[in-house]
């Protein structure tokens, strides 16, 4: 009989994420009820989101609770359905949670088309990462023409798409990347203008040179003294998409001396959760399949093996372990 292998939360962490904060578990494999299907889940997305999610603190959404499937997008194939919008062999992606067989409500779940874009796009440039970019950039910064676009965490899988979307909307974009390879690739292979290395340690110095004219529009992934630093380069009227702070989800918050900037310079911040507006999701998702379709937007995969291979992938990612889109392969 088949078997459904699970993780699931052992316990919150305090400071750093351990693999012992999980724990692996089998189960029956369960059964669509009504309106539901059954899906065989080839995909799991792992994203900086995860780890706010295992912390009971207050926040935009309710934790996991401990024993219960760790949360996350997977795509996957239909093997039962008593939905009448699926079928078996449709390919699906959904909040599927980190397990080898998922039930889901029909009306949760997305179909796609693997014929021309790869599954494992869907968790990625063409799914709620890319979502995010598109939303964060487009909605909040709305770069015009010629204005300067910088992004932290460039090689990652919303950073890359952020910039390579500036791009294409006529923007200069500049990525900070941690790592003479990671800049090469946002410089040469996603054809950013340029790439800050942070861990180079001429921050402030080769972002003043990348920036010749300053900063018009920040999409913040990391916080901490990166983020402080751009506060020292915006320009009268710059945006700031907040769409993460990845480099203080583990540690204490860092003490912001720039903040005046946001005062002086009049700066619009404004944080966002990609799931508060879902009537952008559509075009968002539409615009981006195209690009991706016609190598206009290029991505590059990190793949963990194996659904035990998670947590330790997850910590990876956490400290910017990953190139490009994490993801676990499960079948």
């Amino acid at each position: 009989m088949k078997k459904n292998t699970q993780i699931v939360l052992a316990s919150r962490p305090t400071a750093w994420v351990e693999e012992s904060n999980f724990r692996l578990q089998v189960s029956d494999v369960p059964q669509p009820g009504a309106n539901q299907v059954l899906v065989k889940n080839e995909w799991l997305s792992l994203d900086p989101y995860m780890r706010g999610r295992m912390s009971d603190a207050k926040s935009y959404a309710q934790p996991v609770a401990i024993g219960e499937v760790m949360v996350g997008g997977a795509a996957g194939e239909v093997v039962k359905s008593n939905h009448p919008k699926f079928a078996p062999g449709d390919k699906v992606v959904g909040a599927m949670g980190w397990q080898t067989w998922a039930v889901a409500d029909g009306g949760a779940l997305q179909k796609v088309d693997a014929s021309t874009i790869p599954l494992s796009a869907y968790l990625g440039p063409v799914g709620m990462p890319g979502v995010t970019a598109w939303v964060g950039l487009l909605d909040i910064c709305a770069p015009k023409a010629g204005e300067t676009v910088v992004v932290t965490a460039a090689s990652g899988a919303v950073g890359s798409v952020v910039g390579q979307l500036a791009k294409i909307h006529g923007a200069r974009a500049v990525g900070i990347a941690g790592g003479a390879d990671k800049c090469r690739y946002v410089v040469d292979e996603l054809g950013f203008d340029a790439c800050i290395d942070y861990k180079a340690g001429n921050l402030r110095g080769d972002l003043k040179a990348a920036t010749p004219k300053g900063i018009d529009c920040v999409f913040e992934n990391v916080g901490g003294e990166i983020f402080d630093t751009l506060l020292g380069r915006m320009n009268p009227f710059s945006r700031i998409a907040l769409c993460g702070l990845i480099s203080q989800y583990n540690s204490e918050p860092y003490p912001m001396k720039n903040i005046g900037a946001v005062l002086v310079n009049r700066i619009k911040m404004q944080g966002f959760i990609v799931s508060d507006d879902l009537s952008r999701w559509p075009p968002a998702l539409k615009e981006l399949a195209g690009h991706v379709a016609g190598g206009k937007i290029k991505y590059r995969e990190t793949v963990a093996e194996g659904l035990a291979a998670a947590p330790a992938a997850f910590i990876s990612l956490l400290k910017g372990g990953n190139f490009g889109k994490q993801l676990v392969k499960l079948g």
